[in-house]
């Protein structure tokens, strides 16, 4: 997909549904945040929105055409002012604000890759945290990627565990048509491994895996970007000197059986279900290559927090809740318990156990310790979002400019997620931004035109 010009991929506030004359309450309101510039990229212009949108809504009654007419006759500001004379409307924005009211859709379908970095959007389910804020959800077990988004975009799915680069790159109409989504909340960090097959023990030096055949999960996937980055760090060029096929997760330990992979750089439990079967070894967990990087995440439309912002509000509270309560290592065993059976993960107890404690057999025979192995962190920063655009453009998934820092924020709803984790009790970051490092190499997220150049490998 070629992007020519990125620019505010939410600058249009007309549904293209609906026509430049149309006087629907959505588009009154529409109106007036052209004049306003409220930011929807947050919860708090979401909710302005709809409280704007219910006043009008009671001062014009049903009409549409009263509403247009007076909209085109006064203007957006005008009426605001006009409002705000009449009515407290700062005032209601607050009261709402501070405390949402009752989810306005209860029942949702929630979709899930069965992958343990799924963890607080399975257990969610069996252990009651969607009752706790009022909501039925049902998660959905879905075979890969291109079927959870595709899921998505058509409506099937409210909300849906994604990899983190995923709702960048749906906004942006790199692999599919162009949606505003939003990601206010990361499930898990660290959690992934590059995986040989035991034919390749010999073979422990990444220069020598010239003509090597890799799984991933999806191309907008951290496995992909992080594998991608790895063998070009010592000299092999991921487009010509490997082959990198992609591969449903619950499908990797069987190609790799079959001979058809060399090796993967997978989500677990199918990284330590390759050792379980005797079939392959853990090469390198993927946090050696960058301590607490994102994998994956729960992702939206950006219309599923505008049109139900209370049910959005729950729905956020109940993953980031799951989330820091799987961050605690005294839970992992209870909660390995809970997302083992066959509607969830469907894997053994044992290996969940292994890739959740972090005490696992390698397939080289050790007993590896490594606690924070898969951890679970749920705020989304933004040089996190940065970075992986930096990818995306170095390997030729978009191209011309990219507007890093605005896309990343439009994305990743730092704010909503700080704002939920404080009401929970929990401590969140004053800030967004940060450096990274990764394989020793320092990312400043404020030059990441620079950082792009300054690879030696890269596409084109």
């Amino acid at each position: 997909m070629t992007i020519k010009s990125l620019g505010n991929p939410f600058s249009s506030k007309t549904d293209l549904r609906h026509g430049a004359d149309c006087g629907c309450s959505g588009c009154v309101t529409a109106a007036v945040e052209r004049e306003d510039r409220i930011d929807l990229s947050t919860s708090e212009g979401m909710l302005e929105r709809a409280v704007e949108s219910a006043i009008v809504r009671s001062v014009f009654g049903q009409s549409d055409i009263g509403r247009r007419s007076f909209m085109g006759m006064m203007g957006g500001t005008t009426i605001a002012a006009a409002l705000a004379s009449v009515f407290p409307l700062q005032e209601a924005k607050a009261a709402i604000l501070d405390e949402l009211g009752p989810p306005e859709k209860t029942d949702l379908n929630i979709g899930f890759v069965p992958i343990t970095c799924a963890t607080p959007i399975i257990m969610a389910q069996p252990l009651g945290f969607y009752e706790r804020y009022g909501l039925n959800a049902q998660v959905i077990k879905t075979a890969g990627w291109a079927v959870a988004r595709d899921k998505s975009l058509a409506g099937e799915y409210d909300a849906s565990h994604m990899l983190t680069p995923m709702p960048l790159a749906m906004t942006l109409g790199a692999g599919s048509v162009a949606e505003p989504y939003i990601m206010p909340a990361v499930e898990n960090i660290n959690g992934q491994a590059i995986v040989l097959s035991n034919e390749h023990l010999d073979k422990r030096d990444p220069k020598q895996w010239k003509g090597f055949t890799f799984g991933v999960p999806f191309e907008y996937s951290m496995h992909n970007f992080l594998l991608r980055y790895y063998v070009a760090e010592f000299g092999l060029d991921p487009d010509v000197d490997i082959q990198i096929r992609v591969v449903p997760p619950p499908e990797m330990v069987a190609n790799l059986r079959a001979g058809n992979l060399d090796g993967y750089l997978s989500p677990d439990p199918f990284n330590q279900r390759a050792v379980y079967e005797g079939i392959g070894f853990i090469h390198l967990l993927t946090k050696d290559i960058w301590e607490g990087h994102p994998c994956c995440a729960f992702a939206a439309p950006l219309s599923f927090a505008t049109e139900l912002p209370n049910t959005y509000g729950a729905l956020l509270k109940s993953i980031i809740d799951a989330t820091q309560y799987a961050s605690n290592p005294d839970n992992r065993k209870e909660i390995s318990a809970a997302i083992a059976p066959t509607n969830y993960l469907n894997q053994p107890v044992t290996v969940i156990e292994q890739v959740l404690t972090g005490t696992f057999a390698d397939g080289l025979g050790q007993v590896q310790r490594v606690p924070d192995r898969i951890d679970f962190d749920p705020f989304p920063w933004h040089s996190m979002g940065v970075w992986i655009l930096t990818q995306m453009k170095r390997w030729g998934y978009i191209e011309g400019d990219v507007d890093y820092k605005g896309v990343a924020e439009r994305v990743y709803l730092a704010a909503d997620c700080k704002k939920v984790m404080e009401d929970l009790g929990y401590t969140a970051p004053d800030v967004t931004y940060k450096s990274h490092t990764i394989m020793g190499k320092t990312f400043d997220p404020a030059e990441p035109a620079a950082y792009v150049d300054s690879f030696a490998i890269k596409k084109g």
